[in-house]
């Protein structure tokens, strides 16, 4: 399971000419591609791994009280009780080592990935994130400010 998780401004998703989730404001978007034979507890570890990550710096929120853990000078999504993002990315795992034409053997497809897509959802609110997603399987318009940039692959 291979996240590609962005430190954002703000975010949205687009199908078919509607917003179908996103934040205003700082929080987390993440592209989450799943791979054959990934678990559902990678999918609840990845949740929780990203919602603790600590990438926020505490003065850049001042509307946000929160001190920062054991001193540090970065504090986490859960820590500000930010918004996350997520949406389904099988391209993730899109294979370029032989050619120009990517392939997509190692990504799962949707029997498989989608039940996961939803278990790192449900992980994520189970641990207290507010989640909006994207719609799985549509061909959607993601837009977003990266702020920093902030770009962090992660993996399970």
């Amino acid at each position: 399971m291979r996240a590609v998780v962005q430190r954002c401004d703000s975010a949205e998703v687009v199908v078919a000419g509607e917003q179908v989730g996103g934040f205003t404001g700082p929080g987390l978007t993440v592209l989450l591609g799943i791979r054959r034979g990934d678990t559902r507890e990678q999918a609840t570890k990845l949740a929780e791994k990203i919602w603790r990550l600590r990438i926020f710096r505490p003065d850049r929120y001042p509307e946000l009280t929160c001190a920062p853990p054991s001193g540090s000078s970065e504090v986490s999504a859960a820590d500000l009780e930010l918004p996350v993002l997520v949406v389904s990315q099988f391209t993730l795992y899109g294979r370029t080592d032989k050619g120009r034409r990517p392939t997509w053997e190692d990504a799962a497809g949707g029997e498989e990935a989608e039940p996961l897509i939803d278990e790192f959802v449900a992980a994520l609110r189970g641990v207290g994130a507010t989640v909006s997603t994207g719609a799985f399987g549509a061909d959607m318009r993601v837009s977003l400010t990266n702020d920093g940039p902030i770009t962090l692959i992660v993996e399970v």
